[in-house]
């Protein structure tokens, strides 16, 4: 869509969305005026921050920033036709609105070219119409006044006159009928393509206002208005004729004058006087008051020469003035004039050892280095330079001292050979600690070896870490932890154990297979947890033995007691530590076989007392289990009995469990000091 069209789409809308949305608190003028402030300065029109949430209001956002984008631009093209005559490379580019300012350009040259060849503004190419309002603008506003001649000038007035009545009857015009029968328009109008009806000049699109830097041109029917972009400023308002106004702010009653004063306005501003007016001799401070003023000081020569002022309230006096020499002059030997004094013959020496210079009613000290001149005391004092000039002169430490200064340095560093750095000290050269030392910039570490600690008290000397003395110690070694210098070692029982290879923990040694056990050869070495048991049984009368670990009852030959004995007793040993989990089974008892009708029976005969197993009686067998936490090393003998329903006839066994309960880990009861 070319720019023109834009702007006659924008306003042909206009009223339609204006009634649309009259019920948004924010009006479509001030969306248009919103976007068209926004498209002055050049900001992207396609994302506009929006000022309200109607769609509509967006929309003419868009439009009018659209619009003062191509105005500007148009502007632009047609003053630069107007001015160089030639449309250069400035428009290069392909933006819209570069394209807009080039096409402007070229049809103003255009139309300038139609109106220096003679020919009518009114072009018959085929350009666009927005292309022909500038051509033919720009050719008219470089037309001179026309003249007629030739067969006008032959004709009489009324033959003149009544030749045009009846053209213009013909022509129909809107506006006025020309001589020659031809439309044209009022100031501020240009005919219509259709040669009759006007349309409005848009001045501020054309360039043909003349609105001055700072204005802003306002396009009106027939016309244009120049309205200022910026504010009156202070003390001023603009009028609906764009004229800055004076604000009577007396009249207004926005003055802040006080009590006892009278506002006048003035342009731009008002001022404040006072009611009560002071008498001569006198002025009016802030508040009204009347204060004398000091005549002898405010007027110059108040008096005539060989006087002296004298000041009164409300005005002054004049007396003979007498001979009296001031600070620096003494009287002549005749009394009637002041002498300088020389200061620098003085017998103390006006300057203390510094250079005098004698002036006229004065004198001067040129101090030494490192001296500066008090002009009110007038004695050379110490220039403090560490104060004049803080961080500048020494690296650390600045010590002021008369006529000059002195660098010091902090500890851990030492003054360079400048005088005025400081370098660190390399403290471990001195070997301050008991071990390692580690030289830092300004100050040095010490540090210790592995197994020492440094000590709290000097921060030097290492003492060594007693580690089983930490409160992790007993955790180090699992039975007796030794300290040595700078470290340790861990040591296990005397018997039944040895130190793993960790150093720390002690396993278990199996005396029945190193041989290393006491067990005579009728008895049988069973290893326990830290040490060994010899274990040895004889069958119980009526029984045999039948294996290493087994009893078989012998013919019973139907006696009834003999019957009641169990079949087979079998001896078990087993061994595990204390706290195991409860319950945990740790010994099964059944049948080789089942066959179908079994019904069995288990039950701990003897060697429970404490409570500390249980049995149960399972389809295929029994278990017995741990049933109480055991915390104590201790042995037991328990005498387990299943009998066995089969085919009519209980058979009972009997199993002999020895349970040794050991120390889970081997504990020391007494370590060392």
């Amino acid at each position: 869509m070319r720019p023109w069209v834009v702007v006659v789409v924008l306003f042909s809308f206009y009223y339609v969305l204006h009634g649309q949305e009259s019920r948004d608190p924010v009006s479509l003028e001030n969306c248009c005026k919103d976007g068209r402030e926004r498209g002055q300065d050049n900001q992207d029109c396609t994302g506009l921050p929006l000022i309200s949430a109607s769609t509509t209001c967006r929309i003419v956002q868009e439009q009018c920033c659209a619009s003062a984008i191509e105005d500007a631009g148009c502007t632009k093209g047609i003053n630069m036709a107007k001015d160089l005559g030639a449309c250069e490379s400035l428009f290069s580019g392909s933006t819209c609105e570069t394209k807009t300012s080039k096409m402007c350009c070229d049809c103003c040259l255009l139309g300038k070219a139609a109106q220096t060849l003679g020919q009518p503004c009114d072009l018959s190419l085929s350009v666009s119409y927005q292309c022909g309002l500038v051509s033919r603008a720009c050719c008219v506003d470089g037309a001179p006044e026309q003249e007629f001649n030739g067969t006008q000038e032959n004709k009489t007035p009324n033959d003149q006159e009544t030749e045009k009545s009846d053209l213009c009857k013909e022509a129909n015009c809107v506006h006025k009928c020309e001589s020659s029968g031809t439309c044209s328009c009022f100031k501020g109008y240009k005919l219509k393509p259709d040669g009759k009806s006007c349309e409005d000049i848009n001045e501020c699109l054309l360039g043909g206002h003349d609105c001055q830097p700072g204005e802003r041109c306002i396009n009106t029917v027939g016309s244009f208005r120049c309205q200022r972009e910026v504010s009156c400023g202070t003390g001023y308002e603009l009028t609906d004729s764009n004229v800055c106004k004076d604000i009577d702010e007396c009249e207004l009653g926005t003055h802040n004058c006080h009590t006892g004063f009278e506002c006048i306005n003035t342009r731009g501003s008002f001022r404040c006087k006072p009611k009560t007016q002071c008498g001569d001799g006198y002025i009016q401070d802030a508040q009204g008051n009347c204060i004398d003023i000091n005549e002898c000081l405010s007027m110059t020569g108040p008096c005539q020469p060989g006087q002296i002022c004298i000041n009164t309230v409300g005005s002054f006096n004049c007396q003979r003035n007498s001979v009296n020499c001031g600070r620096g002059y003494h009287l002549s030997e005749d009394g009637t004039r002041c002498v300088d004094i020389d200061e620098c013959k003085g017998p103390d020496g006006a300057c203390a050892g510094h250079g005098c210079i004698n002036l006229v009613g004065s004198f001067r000290c040129e101090c030494r280095s490192g001296y500066i001149f008090n002009s009110l005391t007038r004695v050379c004092e110490d220039i403090n330079e560490c104060r004049h000039y803080p961080g500048r002169l020494c690296a650390h430490k600045c010590d002021n001292v008369l006529g000059s200064y002195k660098c010091s340095c902090t500890m851990g560093f030492k003054l360079a050979s400048d005088g005025r750095n400081c370098d660190d000290v390399n403290e471990c050269e001195s070997s301050p600690c008991s071990q390692e030392c580690a030289n830092v910039y300004g100050s040095y570490q010490c540090y210790c070896r592995r197994g020492y600690q440094l000590s709290d008290v000097d921060g030097t000397t290492c003492e060594d870490i007693d580690e089983c003395a930490l409160p992790t110690g007993g955790h180090i070694c699992s039975y007796r932890c030794h300290n040595t210098p700078g470290s340790f070692h861990c040591t296990c029982p005397a018997s039944g154990y040895t130190l793993a290879p960790n150093g720390r923990s002690c396993q278990d040694v199996d005396e029945c297979v190193t041989g290393t056990h006491t067990c005579s050869e009728t008895q049988s070495c069973f290893n326990i947890q830290g040490g060994f048991k010899c274990l040895s049984f004889e069958c119980p009368d009526n029984y045999r033995r039948s294996g290493e670990t087994r009893c078989e009852r012998l013919p019973c030959n139907e006696h009834s007691e003999c019957l009641a004995l169990p079949l087979r007793i079998t001896y078990y040993h087993l061994t595990f530590p204390t706290n195991i989990p409860v319950p945990t089974n740790i010994f099964r008892m059944g049948p080789s076989n089942m066959v179908p009708g079994d019904e069995i029976d288990i039950t701990i005969e003897e060697g429970n007392e404490s409570g500390y197993f249980s049995a149960q009686t399972l389809p295929s067998g029994g278990v017995m289990a741990v049933q109480r936490p055991i915390d104590q090393p201790q042995d037991f003998d328990l005498s387990v009995m299943m009998k066995l329903l089969r085919y009519g006839t209980v058979s009972s066994y009997l199993a002999k469990v020895s349970v040794f309960v050991t120390e889970d880990q081997p504990r020391d009861q007494h370590p060392p000091n």
